[in-house]
């Protein structure tokens, strides 16, 4: 289930990143890559556990617990520190597959990688190249969005970024643990919740409302993990 989350950040925001960007001093990306992903992977990114990782990852974090979007398609039960990469000329990242268990520096927790998750932070047209392309049992898609926008996917998809040919692409990523491990079962709750809320524009008193959200509920404490 790929899903596109408008808005994550204002425009304001943006700047910021990109003013913190303008400053920052950038490291080889394939620091936080597996062993056969950084065979592919060339871009660089910003020091995790640098000051400027951390000031745009709590902004970053702040503003996904305001998406109701993200909350209904995703389900978080924890988020990993968002990080960021740049992606100059030439730069790319081969086809491969996250890594299913990624430990959170500085703690001792470990996080299940249900939901990949890139938010992109230059505008579309100031580069070419540098789609993310997710694919799946319907092909490949491409995806460029505008800066602030957010796109969603399985971790368990096999995805690339294509070289970049001109201008810088930045973004931010980072995965996500679902209170629902199975993208399908998460699929269904998502489509439910979405029925549910056009049904509450269009009907707002109609009695189904009620019985629709308790076989939401219900369906979510069957399947939610602990």
């Amino acid at each position: 289930m790929m899903v596109h989350i408008p808005n994550v950040l204002t425009p304001e925001q943006v700047a910021r990143c990109r003013e913190v960007f303008d400053q920052a001093q950038w490291a080889d990306g394939r620091v936080t890559a597996g062993h056969q992903s950084a065979q592919v992977k060339k871009n660089l990114q910003l020091p995790e556990n640098g000051p400027e990782a951390r000031e745009l990852g709590d902004m970053v974090l702040a503003a996904l617990e305001r998406s109701p979007l993200f909350i209904s398609a995703v389900l978080p039960q924890r988020v990993f520190p968002p990080l960021f990469n740049r992606y100059d000329e030439s730069m790319s990242f081969g086809s491969h597959v996250d890594n299913a268990i990624r430990p959170i520096t500085g703690t001792s927790l470990r996080l299940r990688t249900d939901v990949s998750a890139t938010l992109f932070l230059s505008e579309p047209e100031s580069y070419d190249g540098g789609e993310l392309v997710v694919e799946d049992t319907y092909g490949s898609h491409a995806v460029k969005l505008p800066a602030g926008d957010l796109i969603i996917y399985p971790s368990t998809s096999l995805h690339h970024v294509t070289p970049v040919t001109r201008g810088v692409r930045l973004a931010s990523f980072f995965w996500v643990q679902s209170m629902v491990r199975d993208v399908s079962r998460r699929s269904l709750l998502f489509d439910l919740d979405m029925s549910i809320m056009q049904l509450n524009k269009e009907v707002p008193k109609s009695p189904s409302l009620v019985m629709l959200t308790g076989v939401y509920h219900n369906l979510l404490r069957q399947w939610a993990e602990p």
